[in-house]
């Protein structure tokens, strides 16, 4: 994998990653194919609207069809049909979803509500419910659809990733949860550089190695982590784990890390993808996000609209389509966007197919929501090359401040 940075802007970054499976331009988007597919899309979809790379689920196509079959089938790029890069996560991320994720109720962001009626009981590192369990060596999964024990461990997430001959791969970690405290939180950290030395070791040398930057919302256990991972010998960076209690608490720890990365190489902020981080992140210095939120919201009658069709930050740019408001409307879900939908089904006809449950709706819903999502990122990256990042900040986030790196840097003397 080579790296190369043909425009920047104070942090920001426009570049190129290239693989053997091909390239992709930065900052961008990564659409989720957790089991090999993006849900009601096929590849001449992904195609027609300009995907050029995708990420897998390393834990779940471990579990269904099975990494080793893929292997079999020629790897993850012939079983799928998709000629472009693939990236795999490494299954550490389902240690936190399946395990004090679903324990405590929350995502990489902790809700603030939520944690304000949160009696302090319910803040223990209980097994209560859990389907993910860590110790020392990895991870021990129970399969909520069959029950089945898995054990993930930094050598056998390489092994997984290896089969599957993803080109970009992510060293097992463990994501801890917002809620988890400092004593937790370091003894989590401490694994996961054990965990990385270990996938170092070995990794499939013909694929390229993310390290994981972890450490919670704690500075000095972020800054320690940033430093071990950038000390060693990893192609790019993810940023993961709990990112905080809120998106400040996410944009700190990006302010804290970046600056003690490698400037030369990607940088991979995981799970992350609503349109207001897409440009706060970026302006951090983020290279890369993946997020299966477009599909997912699609798949729940949420679509996408721009600033002038009335989305902001407080709507997080989106329409309920099942809204009666749009039982005879005949616009486009949003007039600025050529997707195919946009330029072919009117609200009311969606609403319709919403409604009536109708297939076709998860695909033309999913269809525009990512549409939606790659155009925004192509902006950004004109934006940031044309140094017009600011005014299209601006007139997507209704700031009045531009909020721009040397200002940042100014106020904080």
């Amino acid at each position: 994998m080579k790296f190369k940075i043909k425009a920047t802007l104070d942090r920001m970054r426009v570049g190129v990653v290239k693989t053997s499976h091909g390239s992709f331009k930065t900052p961008v988007f990564i659409p989720v194919a957790t089991l090999g597919a993006i849900r009601g899309l096929d590849n001449r979809d992904l195609k027609d609207m300009g995907v050029e790379v995708i990420l897998a689920n390393t834990y779940h196509l471990h579990l269904r069809p099975g990494d080793e079959l893929i292997r079999e089938l020629g790897g993850l790029h012939k079983f799928m049909n998709f000629d472009g890069p693939i990236v795999t996560d490494s299954g550490g991320f389902q240690a936190f979803s399946l395990g004090y994720g679903l324990e405590h109720g929350v995502g990489k962001i902790a809700n603030n509500i939520f944690l304000e009626g949160l009696k302090e009981e319910k803040l223990k590192e209980v097994e209560r419910g859990k389907f993910a369990f860590v110790n020392d060596r990895g991870v021990r999964f129970k399969d909520p659809k069959s029950g089945r024990i898995v054990e993930l461990t930094p050598k056998k997430s390489m092994e997984i990733q290896s089969n599957l001959g993803s080109d970009i791969i992510f060293a097992f970690d463990e994501c801890t949860s917002p809620l988890s405290d400092r004593k937790y939180t370091e003894k989590a950290l401490e694994r996961t550089h054990r965990w990385a030395e270990e996938c170092l070791e070995y990794y499939d040398k013909r694929q390229a190695l993310f390290g994981v930057v972890q450490g919670g919302e704690y500075r000095d256990l972020r800054e320690k982590s940033a430093k071990f991972m950038a000390e060693r010998d990893f192609a790019g960076y993810g940023i993961g784990g709990s990112l905080g209690k809120s998106k400040q608490d996410m944009l700190n720890i990006l302010d804290w890390v970046i600056p003690l990365l490698p400037e030369e190489k990607p940088r991979h902020l995981l799970g992350i993808g609503a349109v207001e981080d897409l440009f706060n992140c970026t302006e951090k210095g983020v290279d890369m996000f993946d997020c299966v939120a477009p599909a997912r919201w699609a798949r729940r009658g949420h679509l996408y609209v721009s600033p002038a069709e009335g989305g902001n930050v407080k709507n997080k740019f989106r329409i309920h389509i099942k809204n009666s408001a749009f039982t005879r409307d005949t616009r486009p879900v949003d007039r600025t966007c050529d997707c195919l939908v946009c330029q072919n089904y009117s609200r009311a006809y969606l609403r319709h197919l919403y409604k009536a449950n109708e297939l076709l709706y998860f695909r033309l819903a999913t269809y525009h929501n990512l549409y939606f999502i790659l155009k925004l990122m192509e902006k950004i990256r004109n934006s940031i090359i044309e140094g017009t990042f600011y005014e299209l900040k601006k007139e997507w986030l209704g700031e009045s401040h531009g909020q721009c790196f040397s200002c940042l840097h100014s106020r904080s003397g």
